[in-house]
C-alpha cells in the first residue's frame, strides 16, 4: 500500500509537503505541487480516511436517529438531510427506532420511547459521529424522552425540547392554519368550520390558534358550533362533516387539520349528493401523497419537510464550524397547494 513517505521519497520532498498538498494547507509552490500530484496519480494513492479521521478526531459522518422511517414525514426530511450532507462531503449513519411497529401509530408510552431513544443515542455516539439529527414521528416536546447530550451538536426536527441549549428545526403550524383560513375568507367564506385533531396534541392547538386568529383578525363571528374535534382519521372527518351538514347553520367551507380528515369530509359530501367545491369548500393540511388523487384533488397546506432536513443539516454544520449566530429554533413556512376542493363561496 502506497504511503505518504513513499510519495515524498519519489517526489524528493518532505512528508510534510506532501501532507500540505493532500490537505490543501501550507505554502507549496505551483511547480512542487504539480510534481507531487503527478506522483500521486502515477502511484494511484488512496488516502486512508479512517486513519485520518482518528488522528484529527473528525469522521465527517452525521448520525440520524429516526423515530420511524414509515412516518409520512420521515422520507422527505431524510432526503433533505442527505442532499445537504452530500454537498458538504459528509456521510450519514441512520438508525430507525421503529416506534410505530413496536408501539402503534398513536404511541403514548413515553418510558418505552425513552428507552429506545437512549439505546439509539448510545449506539450511534459510540460510532464517533461528528453531529446528530433526531427526527420525530410527531411534532411534540421530547424533553422527557431524550436526555441532554453535550458531546456533539444535536439538532431536533419534527419535534423539539424545552431545553434552552437545544437546537430544533420545525414548521410554523400556527401560520399555516392562519393562511389556510385567510385563503377561505378571501374567497368570500364567512361560515368556516374546523375539524380539529385531538386537543392533547400540540399540532391541534397550534393549528386551531391559527384559525382563531384569522377569524378574529378579519372581524368574523367566532361560532363554537362550527368547531368539531376529530382524531386525525378518515372516519372522524366523515362523521363530523355529516354533523356539520345536518346543523341549521351549515358552513360553506371546512378547514380539516389533516388530509385524512379532509378526505373523510369529501366522502361525507358525496354520500349526501353535495358537490365539492360548488356546495362546500374543503381545505386540508399536510399535503399527503394521496391528496392529489382524491376527487376532487385536495387543496391543502404543504409541510416544508425537505427544507426541514436541509436546515437541520445546515444547523449541525454551523455549530461544528463554531457559528455563534446559529438560530436555536427555526420555524419554516408552509405552502398553500391550490387544487380543486376549494372555490369562491356560493352566493
Amino acid at each position: 500500500m502506497t504511503r505518504i513517505k513513499d510519495i515524498a521519497r519519489i517526489a524528493n520532498v518532505s512528508t510534510a509537503t506532501v501532507s500540505n498538498v493532500l490537505n490543501g494547507t501550507g505554502s507549496v509552490s505551483d511547480k512542487t505541487r504539480a510534481s507531487i500530484l503527478k506522483v500521486i496519480e502515477e502511484m494511484n494513492y488512496q488516502p486512508n480516511h479512517i486513519a485520518k479521521s482518528l488522528k484529527i478526531k473528525k469522521t465527517k459522518t452525521i448520525g440520524v436517529i429516526v423515530e420511524d422511517v414509515t412516518s409520512f414525514n420521515s422520507a422527505e426530511i431524510i432526503d433533505g438531510i442527505n442532499e445537504y450532507a452530500e454537498n458538504e462531503g459528509f456521510s450519514l449513519l441512520l438508525t430507525n427506532m421503529r416506534v410505530f411497529k413496536r408501539l402503534g401509530q398513536e404511541y403514548k408510552d413515553d418510558e418505552v420511547v425513552r428507552q429506545l431513544a437512549s439505546q439509539a443515542f448510545r449506539e450511534i455516539l459510540n460510532k464517533q459521529v461528528d453531529g446528530l439529527i433526531y427526527v420525530g414521528a410527531h411534532p411534540r416536546d421530547v424533553t422527557r424522552m431524550i436526555e441532554s447530550h453535550k458531546r456533539i451538536p444535536i439538532v431536533y426536527t419534527y419535534c423539539h425540547t424545552s431545553r434552552d441549549e437545544d437546537y430544533a428545526v420545525n414548521y410554523d403550524e400556527h401560520l399555516g392554519a392562519y393562511e389556510a383560513t385567510n385563503y377561505l375568507i378571501e374567497a368570500g367564506h364567512r361560515q368556516i368550520a374546523v375539524i380539529s385533531g385531538l386537543f392533547n396534541s400540540n399540532s391541534s392547538r397550534e393549528r386551531f390558534n391559527g384559525y382563531y386568529q384569522a377569524i378574529m383578525d378579519n372581524r368574523l363571528v367566532f361560532n363554537p358550533a362550527l368547531i368539531k374535534t376529530g382524531d386525525w382519521e378518515f372516519e372522524s372527518g366523515c362523521r363530523l362533516t355529516a354533523e356539520l351538514l345536518a346543523a341549521d347553520s351549515r358552513p360553506t367551507a371546512i378547514l380539516a387539520m389533516n388530509d385524512n380528515m379532509a378526505a373523510g369530509a369529501i366522502g361525507a359530501c358525496k354520500e349526501r349528493g353535495l358537490r365539492v367545491p360548488e356546495d362546500l369548500s374543503i381545505v386540508g393540511f399536510d399535503d399527503r401523497e394521496f391528496s392529489s388523487y382524491t376527487a376532487p384533488q385536495l387543496t391543502t397546506m404543504r409541510l416544508p419537510l425537505h427544507e426541514m432536513g436541509t436546515e437541520a443539516m445546515k444547523s449541525v454544520m454551523d455549530i461544528l464550524a463554531g457559528n455563534e449566530s446559529t438560530v436555536k429554533s427555526k420555524k419554516l413556512k408552509c405552502t398553500l397547494i391550490e387544487r380543486h376542493s376549494a372555490a369562491q363561496a356560493p352566493k
